[in-house]
């Protein structure tokens, strides 16, 4: 491989990576004074070496980050890419990051992984719009207006606006058509769980206070009507 070996070990739960291999990987031509001059939190740690064990030095992620930015080695943002993009992933994984030792086996890796990303791309394809929503709002605890609810189900595959969103709850009778308590929500639905109405207090220019009332979507209601409108 590019970067060669990087011995990793798992140290009170968290990735560690022998600092040696590193130093190495990134050029330094004298890798054990790199280590340390440049890292802050080493550690040693015992692994078998050319037949027995050997206390070496074992850095965590930011000493990786304090390596790279002090390498002059030209790949040394393509070896950052590495680490963090594959390495690590599969480290916390798997527990660990095992580098193919063969052409066969690197290949073997890849339609490995194509055939996740494969799987992955099938589920997502599977899932309808609803499902995903649904599971974005149901632990919701922030309620919204009308007007953005009609904005998620648009962005979820149904076309409305906030008028036409309006309309749609009075006629189906989730909202009063008519009155001082128009479109408010009717009062089952609210017990339901499905809308709340915010008080606010305004103050007028003669000194007098007003109190207003919103009606606002519950993420019970939002996950209901998402569902109403996909299902």
């Amino acid at each position: 491989m590019e970067f060669g070996d990087i011995r990793t070990a798992e140290i009170d739960g968290k990735p560690y990576f022998m600092a040696s291999d590193i130093a190495k990987a990134l050029g330094y031509a004298r890798p054990n004074e790199a280590v340390y001059t440049h890292c802050r939190a080493t550690v040693k740690y015992s692994i078998p070496i050319s037949g027995k064990y050997q206390d070496v030095n074992f850095i965590p992620e930011g000493d990786i980050y304090r390596l790279i930015i002090r390498s002059h080695l030209p790949s040394a943002e393509k070896f950052e890419r590495w680490v963090f993009d594959e390495v690590l992933p599969q480290i916390r994984q798997t527990g660990g990051y095992q580098l193919p030792r063969t052409y066969a086996e690197a290949l073997r890796q890849l339609a490995d992984k194509a055939e996740q990303n494969e799987k992955l791309n099938q589920r997502i394809e599977q899932m309808r719009p609803k499902e995903i929503f649904a599971d974005a709002v149901a632990t919701s605890r922030t309620s919204i207006l009308i007007g953005e609810l009609a904005k998620l189900i648009s962005q979820n595959g149904y076309s409305i606006g906030q008028n036409r969103l309006f309309t749609w709850l009075r006629e189906n009778g989730y909202l009063i058509k008519s009155g001082t308590s128009f479109n408010m929500p009717m009062q089952r639905y609210v017990e339901q769980g499905l809308f709340e109405v915010k008080e606010s207090n305004v103050q007028n220019l003669d000194g007098s206070v007003r109190i207003t009332k919103t009606t606002k979507v519950t993420g019970k209601g939002q996950q209901y009507f998402i569902n109403k409108f996909l299902g």
